[in-house]
């Protein structure tokens, strides 16, 4: 646990990555090729400030954001389109959102840059028939914690703030950052003791934060492993006395980005913590 270096970056490592991750580009590619796909739509001003939006074929009941992995300095949202017809099927309108990579900007102004997306995709959403709604943010790895940043800054929101989250669905996500800044990732990353500390979820103390759910790969490093426990543990904490509703979660055997293909399939236990999760944002949400 104490070498970060092999805990974030070495030990996370596969060698059939190469292979699964150009499987999922062909599958992304063929989702894009759908007929009712808008992609590239702006929330900002920044050229990567940009999302596509695949709508839920019949009677939507909810909005995903999701937001993809990249450990915030490299990757795209069309890597990533596979996931969006398995949401779509269950019945969201899917948004998968980019933005700026550091070091072009620091994680900071990352993390200012991509909270305008929220507000966009609802009001997209709102002209595809999707009028309140609710709308959750999922993310993967460094998507993962900006999603956990979003949820965390809904207490002072009311319900029809078009910011509003009602959801957050984390998976393999880093909320504590400190342990970077000895690494390699650090190069692009540029954080120090202060910055690591502030853009901590785990760290973040907040008041009613909305119902969550931590998913982590039963094959990744200790560090991810106890990252993932450990912002559930602090999720509960928080929301007053009752804490909130939270659910800490390993998929059997998956690791760093196979875990996204047990997220999507949705089966069996798993499939039972989407819908307890899901109920209890529908019923946040009203």
């Amino acid at each position: 646990m104490d070498d970060h270096q092999f805990q974030y970056v070495e030990g996370q490592a596969r060698p059939g990555f190469p292979a699964l991750l150009a499987q999922f580009q062909a599958h992304s590619d063929g989702a894009a090729a759908q007929a009712t796909a808008e992609l590239d739509l702006p929330y900002g001003p920044h050229p990567r400030q940009r999302f596509d939006f695949f709508p839920a074929p019949a009677a939507p009941q909810g909005v995903m954001l999701y937001l993809h992995a990249g450990y915030w300095q490299s990757r795209d949202k069309s890597l990533f389109r596979f996931l969006a017809p398995a949401f779509q099927a269950r019945g969201f309108h899917v948004a998968l959102a980019n933005y700026p990579l550091c070091p072009d900007v620091t994680l900071d102004e990352l993390v200012k840059a991509v909270a305008p997306s929220v507000a966009a995709v609802a009001a997209h959403a709102r002209q595809r028939g999707g009028a309140d709604l609710p709308l959750v943010v999922a993310g993967h790895s460094a998507g993962a914690h900006l999603a956990s940043v979003l949820g965390l800054a809904q207490g002072d929101l009311p319900r029809h703030d078009p910011a509003k989250v009602d959801g957050v669905w984390a998976i393999s996500g880093i909320y504590d950052l400190a342990p970077l800044v000895g690494t390699t990732l650090n190069q692009k990353l540029r954080l120090d003791a202060e910055t690591s500390h502030r853009l901590s979820p785990l760290l973040t103390p907040t008041a009613a934060p909305v119902p969550a759910v931590w998913l982590v790969g039963g094959a990744e490093t200790p560090a991810f492993l106890a990252q993932n426990a450990d912002m559930h543990q602090r999720w509960q904490g928080q929301g007053g006395s009752a804490g909130a509703w939270s659910a800490c979660v390993q998929a059997p055997d998956a690791d760093h980005f196979t875990v996204l293909q047990d997220w999507a399939a949705l089966r069996g236990p798993l499939a039972d913590t989407f819908e307890r999760w899901w109920a209890q944002v529908q019923d946040q949400a009203r």
